[in-house]
């Protein structure tokens, strides 16, 4: 699943997977102060069908594209400013998560259901570490009411999504011969 990170086919790939959590953004269901999106399942998907490096330059292209000013961002936003604002954290923690989940997906040779599932946890968990931390800079907030509005609400859905991403990596996995480059 892991390919050479350098190859052009790697950066194609890399690249369609920022362009995909840039559509994830549209898919959004409004809920201030962070919106809940579909972002996070192309960030997992990236780390698990790409790999760490890959995976985490798949991020790195899209937050780039945003900073560019395309609106590709949750809510069309664009611009470094969103970096700085309450979301920000969220969005550079999805390069971090990336490279974790491919991390510790590539330490089994062909994971399981239950082993992506772990990974998957593991990146999202870091994506709210950096985005409550933020958060809690950002707006004023206490750490505990950041995690109140930044990690409660997003628990369910982050959970049907972490199912749904480990599912279809499985049977991408499957349809391509257990590798995607």
């Amino acid at each position: 699943m892991n390919p050479e990170p350098t190859s052009l086919r790697g950066m194609v790939y890399a690249s369609l997977f920022g362009a995909l959590t840039a559509v994830g953004a549209y898919i959004i269901i409004p809920l201030p102060p962070v919106p809940i999106t579909l972002q996070t399942l192309f960030l997992g998907l990236a780390g698990t069908l790409l790999g760490a490096r890959l995976g985490a330059l798949s991020q790195a292209v899209y937050l780039l594209l945003g900073i560019l000013g395309l609106p590709v961002f949750a809510g069309g936003k664009a611009g470094l400013g969103v970096l700085f604002g309450p979301t920000g954290g969220y969005l550079i923690g999805f390069i971090a998560a990336a490279f974790v989940i491919g991390k510790l997906t590539a330490l089994k040779s062909r994971p399981a259901f239950v082993w992506l599932c772990l990974s998957l946890v593991a990146g999202t968990a870091v994506v709210y570490a950096l985005g409550v931390l933020q958060l809690s800079l950002v707006a004023r907030l206490a750490p505990v009411k950041a995690m109140a509005v930044g990690v409660l609400p997003f628990l369910p859905g982050d959970g049907i999504k972490i199912v749904l991403t480990a599912m279809i990596a499985l049977k991408l996995r499957d349809r391509l011969g257990g590798k995607l480059l």
